[in-house]
């Protein structure tokens, strides 16, 4: 029960503040309310990001850990959550502004204290009327994305498994990359196939053209960040690219990148092939040695057959 009480007159307004609370309610209630069963062990995950809840100048430790990547993963869906919130509140009346605020404090004192009794570092009665219970959080709100899922969890914590402390560092980082530049694509069609390594895009009325943007794999010293060009070729050579019944992707060009991109980087190749989706078709053209157009992409490999 929320004893915040507040209104808006416009739809609109309120649509963007209510979504974004509900996603930071569960993006900071479940990983309190799961085991970490990772390495056949059975832990729990890390209380910090509540803080960020409440004070502003905590929210940055937010994208800075390397516990597990599903835990930093739920971190940096909070961060996000929490700036769309300070967005949605931008042109709010003070009033609306404050009691979203009490709502932050009660959500984070609720959980701090029921919490507290589950642990037993606390025997009083909880003074709150939240629902709370480990395993059972009360929590609605699917981000399209599967974030707090059982199976993404576990798809991430086989991606880490027998990583060392710098190996997974490393691939946290590489997941903040993809996942923010993810977010800053906008309304550009882009899907996480594996939410920690790997970006697909193909744009309509692409002809059959697609884009891949993949990270290394923890703990390959040698592996680089891949961007590759690939089409969609019939199976049914009778039928035209773009209107087959089943096709299969072919890579045509691939470029090794040096250093790891930035998310800025890797969402200026969302957005330029979404405005522009036969660019796709002009890079696959690219030889061994030249630019992608429009980037600083330097081609590495054809794979012609």
């Amino acid at each position: 029960m929320s004893k915040t009480v507040t209104s808006l007159a416009e739809p609109h307004l309120a649509v963007p503040v209510v979504d974004a609370l509900n996603r930071i309610s569960a993006f900071a209630t479940v990983p309190v309310s799961i085991h970490d069963r990772r390495e056949r062990c059975v832990g729990y995950y890390p209380r910090t990001h509540l803080a960020a809840l409440t004070d502003f100048a905590a929210r940055p430790s937010l994208l800075g850990g390397a516990h597990s990547l599903w835990y930093e993963y739920v971190c940096l869906r909070l961060h996000q959550a929490l700036a769309d919130l300070e967005s949605a509140v931008t042109d709010l009346p003070n009033t609306v502004s404050r009691a979203i605020r009490s709502e932050l404090e009660a959500e984070k004192h609720g959980l701090q204290t029921r919490l507290a009794e589950f642990s037993g570092a606390s025997s009083k009665e909880p003074e709150t009327e939240r629902c709370w219970e480990f395993r059972r959080p009360f929590v609605k709100y699917d981000d399209g994305l599967d974030t707090l899922s059982d199976e993404t969890r576990e798809q991430l914590d086989r991606r880490e498994s027998g990583c060392t402390s710098e190996e997974r560092e490393k691939a946290v980082a590489a997941l903040r990359v993809l996942v923010t530049a993810h977010a800053q694509g906008g309304d550009v069609w882009a899907s996480l196939d594996d939410p920690s390594c790997r970006l697909f895009v193909e744009p309509y009325d692409s002809d059959g053209f697609y884009l891949t943007i993949e990270a290394p794999e923890p703990g390959d010293d040698e592996a680089s960040w891949e961007i590759e060009v690939g089409r969609w070729v019939p199976d049914d050579p009778e039928e035209e690219p773009g209107n087959h019944t089943s096709a299969t992707g072919h890579d045509m060009v691939g470029c090794a990148l040096p250093v790891a991109p930035t998310a800025e980087e890797i969402a200026h190749l969302l957005k330029s092939v979404d405005e522009k989706p036969l660019l796709l078709a002009e890079w696959a053209e690219s030889r061994v040695g030249a630019v992608l157009a429009g980037t600083a992409m330097v081609v590495t490999e054809r794979y012609d057959s």
